[in-house]
């Protein structure tokens, strides 16, 4: 019998019955849908807004971390799905008590979405959809490839938050998927995976600040605190952006979508720059 290997190794066959699932992560409820599970999700986190004609009426746990166990045991799952860096490990250890099968996942590189695929389109039997989206990441994976050797390589700083200021090191998904676009992450460096960062030190050794909707919500008005910074003169004259948080960080579908947005997003600054 075929077996599907999840993050931590565990082997997971095909579920030979109608699933009941409950997603605690909002990508993977959107690849669930993607692939034709949406009538199977029970349940979700408050997060989970994709797509959100599909998810809209059904029952939310809480949030990712703090999700409620009761009401999550009161949806009666089959299986639950997790990731190792949007959900506390001791909190996906209590679901072992009462879930048939938890399904932990972790992306740590674009091409790790290929492998997501297929364990969620293996167990849930929908292989035929799991290889329509692999086909569909590899077409936009070999154009961005392709696109970005053509660019000159840039260091961008990439804020996830404020007060402190934090951002990406580069053992993470989000660092990862930019450097596919040739933009390279600072700090080089870092002992933590969303490190706390000198902002104005950073600033002087980058091309292109940007500024995530996620998990910080950024928006306009901290684009215009941070170039009312570059006008003072605390903050070097370099290019900031918003970007969508989304089509960085996101796994499944959205990892797809993500890499076409990234390689209009650089090439706009890169002629806004050059007007």
């Amino acid at each position: 019998m075929m077996q599907w290997p999840d993050a931590l190794g565990k082997r997971h066959e095909r579920y030979p019955g109608r699933p009941r699932i409950v997603s605690l992560v909002p990508s993977l409820t959107e690849l669930l849908c993607a692939i034709g599970l949406a009538d199977s999700v029970v349940g979700r986190t408050g997060f989970c807004v994709h797509p959100r004609p599909l998810v809209r009426h059904l029952p939310k746990v809480g949030g990712t971390k703090g999700f409620s166990l009761a009401r999550l045991r009161a949806l009666q799952p089959t299986h639950v799905v997790v990731n190792v860096d949007e959900n506390r490990r001791e909190e996906v250890a209590a679901l072992y008590d009462f879930v048939p099968h938890v399904i932990v996942t972790h992306p740590l590189a674009p091409r790790d979405n290929l492998d997501l695929y297929r364990l969620l389109g293996g167990v849930f039997g929908r292989e035929r959809e799991a290889d329509e989206l692999c086909r569909a990441f590899e077409r936009e994976w070999v154009a961005t490839a392709v696109w970005a050797a053509s660019v000159p390589r840039q260091k961008v700083l990439y804020l996830i938050w404020r007060q402190p200021w934090m951002s990406v090191a580069r053992d993470t998904y989000i660092s990862r998927v930019l450097a596919a676009v040739g933009w390279d992450t600072l700090p080089f460096v870092s002992l933590v995976r969303y490190p706390e960062i000198d902002l104005p030190a950073l600033s002087r050794e980058v091309d292109v600040v940007l500024l995530s909707s996620e998990p910080y919500p950024f928006r306009d008005k901290h684009l215009r605190e941070l170039r009312q910074r570059q006008a003072a003169g605390e903050l070097a004259a370099v290019r900031v952006a918003l970007i969508d948080g989304e089509m960085v960080s996101w796994y499944g579908t959205r990892a797809i979508a993500g890499l076409p947005y990234l390689r209009r997003l650089r090439a706009e600054l890169a002629n806004s720059a050059a007007t």
